[in-house]
């Protein structure tokens, strides 16, 4: 099949380029609409109770939640006639603004108690939208604290909620995406044109990479028109588009350099490196796609978005290396050299350091297994530490006024008063003496402040609870289970945020197996089908996991233990991680880790098909791949290590986790314990039953 279709490139070259650029240009046009319909929300499980209290609130009791909270601080007392004076201005003036639909504040209703911070001189005033359009809150929360955030008359207003932290977020990520890109592209490029040695084919993986994510932005768009993508998916798109850019043009332009100066015509040389290199690129691109598929079983929008996003802008890349690149190599034959400042690179050679490694490792390879095996377990020792959570506004900087709002809330209101329990009780009407010894009950659970007042809309009772602590917390979790292990009257169902933020763990939890299954048992088949092999798919699994428990653990140590604030910026300690970003880090270096795996698994079996020994061909074949592994990795790492220039703390977690993770795996991973199993193992290594043997591919 792939000698066909590079025969088929070669052919018509020169229209297959000129369709794809097109292509390109035009996705890239429509799919920067993009950027305006990304959500920063997306934690949530539609399938859980507290998002079927939540439909009752909205559709029953006509509940709506605040887009914008205001904190308007007097200079003495709330309860001032003067400040009622003025804070009724305020409100009256923020009536008028463009999508508000209602106000309610502490001063509007006559002095809620609830509405009152601890020191009596601060209240709550909430802005409610016009529109439930996500875009429209968002535009209203940036409108609100531009004009409101700061000082009005003699009051201080901090501007907080949904609508201002979703505009703060994405702001924030848009902007430092940017700052990124004109660090890793440039920088990149320069790093490029040293590993390629000539200017013309350093320039391939650019192409590769920035169709892919034009490309990707367009399929993205297209999505966004039936649900809900998240705007963190946006890193992912330009970090993979990018990576990846380098990684398969590395291995396709590598080995089109090869065949072309071992005297191979331009089309000989097309239609094998087709043959040999594109079939890695396939498989291995199908490889990552499946890993990345695993997110969209998870019920969060925000786990599914990088789903889209991930499967996307991987096909993408390779549809890039695969067809669009050996047609413009077709275009350029021998002028790929041009511009070259390195000669060595167009030298192939079967010895030289990597092999000399190979076969220093291979020597004593139980004592590199046991030395490797001990980092490992080093790295990952603080992974016993880590902990759980979700993003709150602690992901932005500290000096971010959307942060420094929620902080004053949290500190200064006896609870969360706009993030409540929500208690729906079906029937509830029917039920008031059962309904107040439960209600009594809830009270005394530690981290209840009080019970709000119950309300009545038919036959159905709502009921809140105050609690005290933020509501996307292990501690905010504790106190929902604690709640539900109270006996309740019939069909009562727990919502609000805390209980959102409860039923999202619950569910990833619960999905998390079934995906870890998925990419378990997937892989081992594409790496089966791929090496004809039974040992080195469960090898490169097992591989992987222990590199992924290392980059855990480092993750763990400097997010959640605080340090080497030096390398990575500044960020809010928590004590937590968000699980979303967790879950993805994990996918998303396993995934890259069995695409190396690929490139170097592809070029020993390649040597050892051909007659040399297990010895030999795994030399050779780190001798051939792993300047491209070495190379491709560190210049993945740059594109993701960009990343923590972000003020955004999961960002800058992501971007510390995948440059770890890739350069961890490309040193000692695929450097030294590969090689060493495969010696210990020997010639079992390419053992499978001979009955499966016609379900693998021939290299």
């Amino acid at each position: 099949m792939f000698e066909k279709i590079g025969h088929v490139i070669v052919r018509r070259k020169k229209s297959i380029f000129s369709v794809y650029l097109i292509g390109i240009i035009l996705a890239g046009a429509i799919g920067t609409g993009v950027l305006g319909k990304l959500d920063s929300g997306g934690y949530s499980d539609p399938n859980s109770d507290s998002y079927k209290a939540y439909e009752y609130l909205t559709d029953v009791f006509k509940v709506e939640d605040p887009s914008v909270v205001l904190v308007v601080e007097a200079p003495t007392n709330a309860a001032d006639p003067a400040v009622y004076a003025t804070v009724a201005q305020l409100e009256s003036q923020i009536k008028l603004e463009k999508n508000v639909g209602s106000t309610l504040s502490y001063w509007s209703t006559g002095g809620a108690p609830s509405l009152l911070s601890k020191d009596g001189k601060a209240g709550f005033l909430f802005i409610y939208s016009a529109e439930s359009d996500w875009g429209i809150i968002q535009q209203l929360g940036k409108e609100i604290q531009e004009k409101y955030d700061g000082k009005f008359s003699n009051l201080r207003v901090y501007a907080s909620g949904t609508g201002v932290f979703a505009h703060a977020i994405n702001s924030k990520i848009s902007d430092d995406l940017k700052l990124a890109e004109s660090i890793s592209i440039p920088l990149t490029f320069i790093l490029l044109v040293f590993v390629f040695g000539g200017l013309v084919a350093s320039a391939m993986p650019l192409l590769v990479g920035v169709s892919a994510i034009l490309g990707s932005f367009f399929v993205i768009f297209l999505i966004t028109q039936f649900t809900g993508v998240s705007v963190f998916a946006l890193n992912l798109i330009t970090g993979l588009g990018l990576g990846l850019g380098i990684d398969y043009s590395l291995l396709i332009v590598n080995r089109f350099r090869e065949e072309m100066h071992s005297g191979k015509s331009i089309e000989d040389a097309i239609v094998n490196t087709v043959k040999t290199a594109g079939k890695t690129v396939f498989y291995s691109g199908l490889t990552v796609v499946l890993t990345l598929a695993s997110l969209i079983m998870f019920p969060q929008m925000f786990l599914k978005s990088f789903g889209y996003a991930g499967v996307t802008v991987v096909v993408m890349a390779v549809l890039g290396a695969l067809i669009a690149l050996p047609a413009l190599l077709a275009i350029l034959g021998k002028r790929i050299d041009k511009g070259l400042i390195r000669k060595s690179v167009q030298v192939t050679k079967e010895d030289g350091k990597w092999a000399d490694v190979a076969r220093f490792v291979m020597r004593k390879p139980v004592s590199v297994v046991v030395l490797s095996l001990v980092i490992l377990t080093v790295l990952a020792a603080p992974i016993k530490d880590i902990v759980f959570s979700q993003v709150d506004s602690r992901v932005l900087p500290a000096s971010n006024s959307a942060a420094t709002a929620a902080r004053v809330i949290l500190e200064r209101f006896p609870g969360q008063e706009g993030n409540p329990i929500e208690i729906i009780i079906p029937k509830g009407a029917f039920m008031g003496t059962q309904i107040n010894q439960y209600t009594n009950e809830i009270s005394k659970v530690p981290g209840i402040v009080r019970i709000g007042n119950s309300q009545v809309a038919g036959d159905d009772v709502r009921v809140t609870a105050i609690h005290s602590m933020g509501p996307r917390t292990p501690e905010a979790e504790q106190l929902i289970k604690e709640v539900r292990s109270i006996r309740a009257p019939e069909g009562t169902l727990i919502g609000g945020v805390a209980a959102d933020y409860a039923d999202t763990q619950i569910g990833t939890a619960r999905t998390l197996p079934w995906a870890l299954l998925w990419i378990g048992i997937g892989v081992i088949v594409l790496l089966f089908v791929f090496t004809g092999s039974i040992i080195l798919p469960i090898k490169a699994v097992l591989l992987n996991i222990l590199s992924l428990a290392a980059t855990l653990g480092a993750i763990t140590w400097i997010f959640i233990d605080g340090n080497l604030k030096w390398l990575v910026g500044d960020f809010t300690v928590t004590g937590a991680l968000d699980t979303g970003s967790i879950i993805l880090v994990a996918v998303v270096t396993f995934g890259l880790s069995m695409d190396y795996e690929l490139f170097l698994l592809s070029r020993i079996k390649e040597e050892h098909d051909g007659g040399k020994s297990n010895i030999e061909s795994v030399a050779v074949g780190l001798q051939r791949s792993a300047r491209i592994i070495t190379a491709a990795a560190g210049l993945l790492a740059i594109v993701f290590a960009s990343f923590m220039i972000s003020g955004v703390t999961s960002i800058k977690m992501l971007g510390f986790g995948v440059a770890f993770a890739i350069l961890l795996d490309a040193s000692l991973v695929r450097g030294l314990l590969v090689p060493a199993l495969m010696r210990l193992f020997g010639e079992r290594n390419w053992w499978a039953p001979k009955s499966m043997k016609r379900f693998t591919i021939s290299h």
